[in-house]
């Protein structure tokens, strides 16, 4: 709204008593009256600063006004300060070593902040890039009443099927992903492969997926670092062959696999180094098994092992010591660290799983091989034979030219404001003799053949 009313504040009485300081957190503090009436509320759920940051940034970039719900961690003056965006800080503080009731009550705070938000937010569309913490909530009630609130759904997803990926699967997962599915105007996906998959196993209508690049990450700094200067920082030297895995550490990933050629690697080969970075996520027992299989390797003194969160001014560190980076997955949809990889330049050495092969140019942009350990040990042996290893510094160049251009926030930024704008498309009038349409028919059709 760039006339002269101003802006009404979402929450009522519900912060009223907040410290002054606190109530700057919740809604911009800024002249009401010069903000610009917003379309679209891009809901974050405070996840994936990475993602959620380079999009912000492609979407003003674009010239979108919009809402950005998020938390302490992208609360940017950068963002405060365009006039495109509302930045709505309703997550808050998501520090892990916070005790288990003060998390219950951040959880509980930020979802009834949510809830007064869309019962008087002004954007038409919700954009939806992750579902909050109780998955079940989002996917079901939380996006009845947001259909309540007259508002129209753009999701991402990132996963069709998570729960697939980590052996969870479940009627009741199957059943609350469906409901979202079909809840929702427009789905965004990054592969073809995503697409069929909602197509075909959540029977939402193709007219409804959109397939769009997964861009490539501008948020984590690159500094004039060179490659000896990091590898001195990690006690390498610059002979070592030098494998990087990177990320969460969970079992669809297959660092056990990993560490099993590895294993083999070094029997043949003393300069092979392994760098693991990233923290476990998933069974609690899984990293103590790998730690067991290092232990009695015989290459323990091969593996450094970096074993926590990695900030972002530490990536840069270890993708410039890296040779490549090696993404050894049994099961995976799309990842994110391959977009990392390759915005350093780094090529990478992939299993056949999800769309690897779709993004991975072979012997230009990396390697892809079977899931075995047979496979990826006879891969990474032939990379550091490659013209693409012997002339690496040549060849990052050419990955990040080639990254930019195809992974680029500007085209992502154009089918996004697209899809924004087919969706806010006046619906077909149903004839007179019809039902009019409404949440019971919408839930109906989630139950739909």
């Amino acid at each position: 709204m760039n006339g002269s009313t101003a802006r009404q504040f979402p929450f009522g009485n519900a912060v009223a008593d907040r410290p002054e300081e606190q109530m700057a957190k919740i809604v911009r503090p800024a002249d009401l009256e010069n903000i610009a009436e917003p379309r679209v509320a891009v809901l974050t759920a405070g996840r994936d600063k990475h993602y959620s940051m380079d999009l912000a940034r492609a979407l003003i970039a674009a010239g979108e006004n919009f809402d950005f719900i998020c938390g302490d961690e992208m609360d940017e003056p950068s963002l405060r300060d365009d006039p495109h965006i509302n930045v709505f800080n309703l997550r808050g503080d998501q520090s892990t070593g916070a005790p288990m009731k003060t998390k219950i009550m951040r959880v509980l705070t930020y979802y009834w902040r949510l809830i007064r938000y869309a019962a008087t937010a002004q954007p038409k569309i919700f954009h939806i890039l992750w579902n909050n913490k109780f998955e079940w909530f989002d996917r079901t009630l939380l996006m009845l009443y947001y259909r309540a609130m007259g508002k129209r759904i753009v999701l991402t997803a990132h996963n069709i099927n998570a729960g697939e990926r980590d052996s969870t699967d479940s009627f009741s997962n199957r059943l609350t992903l469906k409901i979202q599915y079909r809840l929702c105007d427009n789905i965004l996906v990054h592969t073809n492969k995503m697409k069929t998959e909602l197509i075909s196993e959540f029977g939402v209508s193709e007219k409804c997926v959109t397939v769009i690049p997964f861009g490539i990450n501008r948020t984590v700094p690159q500094t004039g670092l060179t490659r000896t200067q990091a590898r001195r920082q990690l006690g390498l030297r610059d002979n070592d062959k030098t494998l990087l895995f990177f990320g969460n550490i969970a079992p669809y990933k297959g660092l056990d696999n990993l560490i099993f050629a590895f294993k083999q690697l070094i029997k043949n080969d003393a300069n092979y180094r392994l760098i693991i970075a990233g923290r476990p996520k998933g069974p609690e027992n899984y990293w103590k098994q790998l730690q067991q299989k290092i232990a009695g390797s015989g290459a323990a003194d091969h593996i450094l092992r970096h074993i926590e969160y990695i900030a972002d001014d530490q990536i840069e560190l270890f993708f410039k010591a890296a040779d490549v980076l090696v993404l050894p997955y049994v099961h995976i949809f799309q990842s994110g660290v391959l977009f990392l990889g390759y915005s350093f330049g780094l090529p990478v050495i992939a299993t056949d799983v999800g769309s690897f092969r779709e993004e991975i140019i072979e012997g230009k942009t990396g390697m892809i091989c079977e899931v075995s350990t047979a496979a990826l040990k006879k891969t990474i042996q032939d990379y550091f034979e490659s013209e693409l290893f012997r002339n690496l510094e040549k060849w990052r160049n050419e990955i990040q030219s080639y990254a930019s251009e195809r992974y680029s926030w500007s085209k992502v930024a154009t089918i996004t404001t697209g899809v924004y704008a087919e969706v806010l498309k006046p619906k077909q009038i149903e004839p007179v003799s019809k039902k009019s349409p409404g949440l019971e028919n919408e839930m109906n059709s989630v139950f739909d053949a």
